[in-house]
């Protein structure tokens, strides 16, 4: 087996990245199937491939329209053999609902089928009829993610696994396939609340969040951030005798700060009215699929500044923002609300070819860097 394939050029140290992400929301009051989004979407990983993209990550969704694919790890598989070089990830790999070891197997599958490129998301799950499907009380979520990510942990590392906890026991099983990835692939925890980001620094892990669902404006992704790294700071993953997360060939934690992914809904056009032209419609119908979280309009996330909506100029600007505020790697979600696949391609290539060349230019041509944590 040849060695996992390198970062994209996009990866390169003090640079920033992106990568997508696709909730593939479907919408079946239009003449779109499951097949054909599931196609639409494999074609968006594939150009971003060639574009240069850092990764690719899709949801796990269930029993609503909101999201149609419930295994992400199935879908990813077939994303392996159809893209050799961009990395795949879970956004994300619901804990809650799944028994650990079955987690890990198919999660050391698709690191295999990949050849090393896995970045595996995971979280605690949020929608309640989710929850109401398996039913599980949402009351014990917190405990039974940090119980099962815990026992993934440890199996997909190798280890024999003895854990009698409150949900899951299991009594000396070790997996009979270990991921490429040694001893883990890298492993980032999503947030909703502002608050839950300390926690997830203080343990040691890295972060995934969407600052549309987790704070009210633009700047305050700042403060999410910080409260992240300030966490991440009091770890034992911050001291200089911690061993790095991943392959020298794999998305790396940043040193002591640990690794942050910011996820924004995207779009990029030729001028702030082309993008509301193209984007508004297909925005607003994402957010009425979106149950149980904030009712927000295309011009509501234009006055909080939590999407990266408009011209090239206007978003070469924010992304330089970000980077400000400590985010390295945007996750960029471009596909949604039934959105036309041209109209998505023509932003991926806009962000790739356009946007991302000059944000990094100008990061490089800063004396002394500015990046400020």
């Amino acid at each position: 087996m040849t060695q996992p394939a390198p970062r994209s050029a996009s990866a390169a140290a003090g640079a920033m990245r992106i990568s997508i992400f696709s909730v593939q929301d479907h919408h079946p009051r239009h003449p779109r199937t499951i097949p054909e989004l599931y196609e639409q979407v494999a074609a968006q990983c594939q150009l971003a491939e060639q574009l240069g993209y850092d990764t690719f990550m899709v949801a796990e969704h269930h029993f609503h329209e909101y999201g149609s694919v419930p295994n992400p790890a199935v879908y990813l598989a077939m994303l392996a053999e159809r893209c050799k070089r961009i990395r795949l990830a879970s956004g994300i790999s619901i804990l809650t609902f799944h028994h650990p070891l079955t987690l890990a197997e198919s999660w050391a599958m698709v690191d295999i089928l990949s050849n090393g490129r896995l970045t595996l998301g995971v979280g605690s799950g949020y929608l309640k009829h989710e929850f109401a499907g398996y039913a599980i009380d949402p009351a014990h979520k917190r405990e039974r993610f940090d119980e099962n990510l815990a026992i993934l942990k440890r199996a997909l590392s190798g280890e024999r696994v003895s854990h009698s906890g409150k949900f899951t026991s299991v009594d000396q099983v070790q997996l009979q396939v270990a991921p490429i990835q040694q001893p883990t692939p890298p492993i980032y925890c999503a947030v909703l609340a502002r608050e839950a980001a300390y926690w997830i620094g203080r343990q040691g892990n890295n972060l995934l969040c969407v600052p549309y669902a987790s704070v009210d404006t633009f700047d305050q992704i700042a403060s999410l951030v910080s409260e992240y790294q300030r966490g991440y700071a009091e770890s034992p993953e911050a001291s200089p005798q911690s061993t790095p997360l991943s392959t020298p060939q794999s998305t790396p934690k940043s040193g002591p700060k640990g690794d942050v992914m910011v996820c924004l809904h995207a779009h990029a056009a030729a001028s702030d009215a082309a993008c509301r032209e193209r984007a508004a419609k297909p925005f607003d119908l994402y957010v009425e699929t979106r149950l149980y979280a904030k009712s927000q309009t295309y011009d509501d996330i234009m006055k909080s500044g939590l999407a990266l909506f408009g011209d090239t100029d206007t978003l070469v600007d924010k992304m330089i923002r970000l980077y400000d505020m400590g985010v390295d790697h945007v996750v960029l979600l471009q596909n949604f609300g039934y959105m036309a696949p041209t109209l998505v391609h023509d932003s991926m290539r806009l962000f790739a070819q356009d946007i991302l060349p000059r944000v990094n230019r100008t990061l490089a041509d800063r004396k002394p860097a500015q990046h400020v944590t």
